[in-house]
């Protein structure tokens, strides 16, 4: 398979590559690929049966798990795929060694220092994963008075909702074909959100920034907002930029990834 480079045209040389061009073409799907290592036994019986009876407002059996997964294209006969594991998976360090949280918090401002103040892998199903990454980030953020009276906790220097949004968009839109973990960086003077992949179909920062929604992962965003606090329709990053309009993008399309950028207040 050849591809335009500038006014060239080269060879793709890497199944990853080609993976990922079929991603884009709209003919393959990360979130689909079957987990050949995955059992019916891998499977959180309890968590999948609490969603399907919420969401579906009927019995669940588990002698029809097979007919489940299949309808919900969660997996194929007794393996999953990689929505299915993400969302329901036991064991997920095994089954999806690569698809978890970095998150450092460092001393200054700079990436290149050699010591930082804390660090931790948060490996889990994406509702897991969301929470500790959630508490990570908040606990590293100062609580400011604003307003409130002498005894108040405080509100966060930086809206909760803005964590919510954007953390739950990076781990719902990430590109799955990419080996790597998504990264949380907290430094003295910014936030650091960074995902693996550039944005989806030649999707832009200005497009995002005004709602426009390009989803690379169709089953994971059709069953997240029973999971996590999400709701979909492009509208998470409008409000977080409504609740704190200094958010910065960077879709880095050479590195193939995206990078949201947080600015702390000075306090």
């Amino acid at each position: 398979m050849w591809v335009k480079n500038g006014s060239d045209k080269r060879k793709v040389t890497s199944k990853d590559e080609l993976a990922r061009l079929l991603q884009s073409s709209g003919n393959l799907y990360a979130e689909e690929k079957l987990l050949q290592h995955s059992s019916l036994d891998d499977i959180n019986w309890n968590k999948f049966q609490s969603f399907y009876e919420e969401k579906f407002k009927e019995p669940c059996n588990k002698e029809e798990i097979l007919k489940y997964l299949d309808n919900l294209r969660l997996g194929v006969k007794d393996k999953l795929n990689i929505a299915g594991a993400l969302l329901f998976g036991k064991n997920i360090q095994k089954l999806t060694p690569s698809f978890f949280i970095t998150a450092i918090w460092f001393y200054g401002n700079t990436i290149t220092d050699t010591e930082y103040r804390s660090s931790e892998n948060i490996i889990g199903t994406l509702d897991e994963t969301y929470r500790r990454g959630y508490d990570f980030i908040l606990s590293k953020l100062h609580k400011i008075q604003m307003g409130q009276s002498f005894n108040s906790l405080g509100k966060s220097e930086i809206p909760e909702i803005v964590i919510t949004e954007l953390l739950v968009n990076a781990l719902i839109h990430r590109d799955y074909f990419i080996h790597d973990s998504i990264k949380l960086f907290v430094f003295d003077n910014r936030i650091e959100i960074i995902s693996p992949g550039k944005l989806p179909n030649n999707l832009t920062e200005e497009q995002i920034k005004k709602g426009v929604r390009r989803s690379r992962n169709f089953i994971i965003a059709s069953l997240a907002p029973d999971l996590l606090e999400y709701r979909g329709a492009g509208s998470g990053i409008l409000r977080a930029l409504h609740a704190y309009p200094d958010i910065h993008f960077m879709n880095d399309t050479e590195s193939e990834q995206f990078k949201v950028i947080i600015p702390r207040p000075k306090v």
